[in-house]
């Protein structure tokens, strides 16, 4: 077999894995409502998305795990922007599979305390179909960010385990949403 048989043989495969995700919950899904605990700035507290919503769109944003390289990066680029989220009317929650002491300490480096991180439970990973694999037991989500309109459907997904393009997206979202709910 010749190099460019064998390149033309995998180039299926690398456009599988450079190709996002879908997520199971498309736009104009409801969004399925959620309590569980998380953390600002370190300090532990209760989260529903139901009562978020009542304060205007929320972008809910899926990582695989707390402190590594593009979680972090992820996370501080949230964090720079939430002045943008915040004029636009919008609440930033992150999400982990991760147990609630990790993200405590997650919320108050690499999320500057400018946003709640919060820990996804069974029932929040299943419901928003965000389950990427179950290594030794335990479970980590994908890089999914959803916008949630305050009717409690999803306005926005974007499904892609590159952190790059995810603060960018759902910001632009949330302007569109505002926009078209004038």
């Amino acid at each position: 077999m010749t190099f460019s048989t064998k390149l033309l043989a995998l180039l299926p495969l690398a456009l599988l894995a450079a190709s996002p995700a879908i997520a199971a919950l498309a736009p104009g899904a409801k969004a399925p409502d959620f309590t569980t605990r998380g953390a600002t700035a370190g300090k532990i507290s209760t989260v529903n998305l139901k009562a978020a919503l009542k304060k205007g769109p929320v972008v809910l944003y899926f990582f695989p795990a707390a402190f590594t390289p593009g979680c972090s990066a992820e996370a501080r680029a949230f964090a720079e922007a939430i002045p943008e989220f915040t004029k636009a009317g919008a609440t930033v929650i992150g999400m982990s599979a991760d147990p609630v002491d990790v993200l405590a300490d997650f919320s108050a480096k690499d999320c500057a305390g400018k946003f709640m991180v919060a820990s996804a439970g069974p029932a929040v990973v299943s419901g928003y179909d965000v389950a990427l694999s179950r290594g030794g037991g335990r479970t980590i989500t994908s890089r999914t960010s959803y916008v949630i309109a305050p009717s409690g459907t999803i306005a926005f997904v974007h499904n892609d385990m590159s952190y790059a393009d995810h603060v960018r997206t759902t910001l632009d979202a949330v302007k569109r949403l505002r926009t078209s709910a004038r």
